[in-house]
């Protein structure tokens, strides 16, 4: 049996009847000082960089690629403050508040809320093994005195959080729990969700897979590596809707290429060194995670080199 590009193609409509078409979303980086302090007007380049020149549809901000859980809460705020001046409305905007403090998460909610954050998402509870049943009072407690849709942030691999169809099912019994930031490599569950749940958000966020979840009707996608690839993500979302999908395989594979040569010199340092080599301040990661070496500055020039330089 042969399959042509229709067969592929989610038939995804919004009320009147339109193709929505898939939004791109970078996950921000933050930008800190030598000293591990938070570097503002870094991060407000990088900012820039992504609505000026990747013209991504929105950012993701303080998730695990803006190392919040490595940041007080001062600090967190302080960042989510950032993104909403320096974007102006340019952009969607998605705070992530979630935390293994509850009253913590609670807080941020309703700082991000407060500042005019219309999204907000959180990842679950980590650490301690939480029942479904925390699980699901922590997301309602979130949510209970703000008004925001929430994206749930499930990353199994990080969190320890495996959420089944049913406990989603659950989950979004909570009308204000509209989505899910699905960084997961079960293709099974995606599309049981999406067939199960049409009218819900669903954002991918393994950049490197992007080419197996289009074919299952999501509605974007959010990554780290958008930073820099968001053009050709981008690329590759419009060949797949084309329906050349040689295309698109093709430029998942180049994509590959450079994600897997920025993890091998060590990940997010060198997507900030990258920046670095475009022109973007992008400062340094906050410890522990590494300062840049010798050698990693070598390796982010190859890089920029292989990638990017005309």
């Amino acid at each position: 049996m042969i399959l042509n590009a229709d067969y592929y193609q989610p038939k995804i409509l919004n009320h009147q009847g339109a193709r929505l078409m898939k939004k791109l979303y970078a996950a921000l980086m933050t930008a800190f000082n030598d000293d591990d302090t938070l570097n503002e007007q870094g991060t407000r380049e990088m900012i820039r960089y992504n609505i000026d020149h990747n013209r991504v549809d929105g950012l993701y901000i303080g998730g695990s690629t803006g190392e919040s859980f490595m940041l007080s809460t001062e600090e967190r705020e302080r960042v989510y403050k950032i993104a909403f001046e320096e974007t102006a409305g340019a952009v969607d905007l998605i705070a992530q508040v979630g935390s293994v403090n509850l009253i913590e998460a609670k807080t941020l909610a309703k700082y991000a809320v407060d500042l005019g954050y219309k999204t907000i998402s959180a990842v679950p509870p980590f650490y301690y093994k939480f029942s479904f049943d925390q699980i699901k009072d922590y997301y309602d407690q979130i949510l209970e005195d703000v008004d925001a849709e929430m994206i749930i942030y499930s990353i199994p691999a990080l969190s320890g959080v495996s959420l089944s169809l049913d406990q989603f099912t659950k989950l979004f019994e909570n009308k204000k729990i509209v989505g899910v930031k699905y960084t997961n490599n079960d293709f099974l569950l995606l599309q049981r969700l999406r067939a199960a749940y049409p009218e819900k958000k669903l954002y991918f966020g393994t950049d490197e897979m992007l080419i197996s979840a289009l074919p299952l009707g999501i509605d974007g996608a959010i990554g780290s590596t958008f930073n820099l690839n968001a053009k050709r993500a981008r690329a590759e979302i419009t060949a797949f809707e084309s329906g050349d999908i040689k295309k698109a395989f093709e430029i998942q594979n180049v994509s590959n290429d450079f994600i897997l040569d920025l993890i091998d010199n060590d990940l997010y340092p060198t997507i900030k060194l990258v920046f670095e080599e475009l022109g973007v301040h992008a400062g340094y990661s906050k410890a522990p995670m590494s300062k840049p070496t010798p050698e990693m500055r070598e390796g982010a020039k190859r890089i920029y080199n292989k990638y990017f330089k005309d």
